[in-house]
């Protein structure tokens, strides 16, 4: 079992636990942040029949009194529509209406726990919830952190706030029931740790031809990732500095979601593009070493994440770039690579990266 503590400031602190096999122990973990009595689990209907028995199973078994939520599979779910939906379940009287008091679990994927968070945030003003990770994409990233979020008919992830969770129990055993497409779509997020600080993670990958071979190291390569963003969110938990970096590749991804009508990449592949054409830029500005994008586009098409976004409008592509979050004014954010295993951030204006987007792509 390994174990990181996340160190922030008002009480807020949390502990990441990673261990096989335990969605089992679940309800143990739970009780010793959480001494009320209700809990409501949700979660989404690919995950339910996979692994909700289990958990409220656990939770049972350790004295609590368990509701189960589910709601449709899929980004296309993550909006204020299903949001809603999930505050009448949380609310409805059977089999108890929930209380500040009680706790909310996140059950699943990117998609539930961003979600999920989100509601446990916004109702009642508050409800204190915990992360329990199913993907490897949810695992390495998105539990950790506190972002919580839905998506709004501009882009993606634009209606949210921070509200760090009470704890984040990852089972890596999850891994065995994703498809491969789902597996490697969240490992261009293990990608962008070795890209943004860590080479020797990147190596390791780049060491691995496949599944099987990555399989071995999941346990590890999970530590390592979780351990890089422990390290920056406790040092700028509200991302207005050094958490950008975490961002590499996602202005530009964000975009292709959006534009693909987030049914044509996921939100990996997505961000593989992206990494792939602000590393090009980089290169055009004499910032990435040159070679660096090509690198990066033989270890993601190693494990068939794509290269680059087909069928992206420029015009479009722009527009969309209006509405992304690390932009102030006129200007935007970019996260740029210096060299692998190392990212800088770089402030210049919409209209020069625009251009720049339109030169590479």
């Amino acid at each position: 079992m390994k174990k990181l503590h996340v160190n922030l400031s008002g009480g807020r602190d949390y502990d990441i636990f990673i261990e096989n096999g335990l969605l089992q122990k679940a309800g143990e973990r739970i009780k010793e942040v959480f001494q009320g009595e209700r809990i409501a689990v949700i979660t989404d209907s690919n995950v339910r029949p996979l692994y909700a028995d289990t958990v409220v199973s656990s939770l049972e078994k350790a004295g609590f009194a368990v509701k189960l939520i589910d709601f449709p599979a899929g980004e296309q779910s993550k909006n204020l529509e299903t949001v809603v939906q999930l505050y009448d379940g949380l609310l409805h009287p059977d089999p108890f209406p929930m209380t500040r008091g009680d706790l909310i679990v996140a059950l699943g994927g990117g998609v539930a726990g961003d979600m999920v968070g989100f509601a446990a945030a916004t109702l009642l003003r508050g409800i204190p919830f915990v992360q329990i990770p199913t993907t490897l994409l949810a695992q390495v990233d998105s539990s950790v952190g506190g972002k919580v979020a839905v998506d709004l008919k501009q882009g993606k992830n634009l209606a949210g706030m921070f509200y760090q969770p009470k704890q984040v129990l990852i089972d890596p055993q999850t891994l065995k029931t994703l498809s491969d497409r789902i597996f490697f779509d969240g490992l261009a997020e293990v990608i962008k740790y070795g890209m943004i600080r860590d080479e020797k993670l990147f190596q390791l990958l780049e060491g691995c031809k496949n599944r099987e071979e990555l399989l071995p190291h999941m346990e590890e390569i999970i530590r390592v990732c979780c351990h890089i963003k422990k390290e920056i969110v406790e040092q700028d938990e509200m991302d207005t500095g050094e958490r950008m970096v975490l961002n590499f590749g996602h202005t530009l991804g964000h975009a292709y979601e959006k534009l693909g009508h987030y049914s044509t990449y996921m939100h990996g592949e997505a961000v593989a593009c992206g990494m792939v054409a602000i590393c090009e830029i980089g290169e055009r500005q004499g910032i990435t070493p040159s070679g660096t994008a090509q690198r990066l586009r033989a270890l993601l098409s190693t494990f068939g994440l794509p290269v680059k976004a087909e069928k992206v409008p420029i015009k479009a592509l722009v527009e969309t770039l209006a509405y992304d979050k690390k932009g102030s004014g006129g200007s935007i954010t970019l996260v740029l690579c210096k060299r692998i295993g190392e990212a800088i951030l770089q402030k210049t204006s919409k209209e020069t990266f625009a251009q720049w987007v339109q030169e590479t792509i």
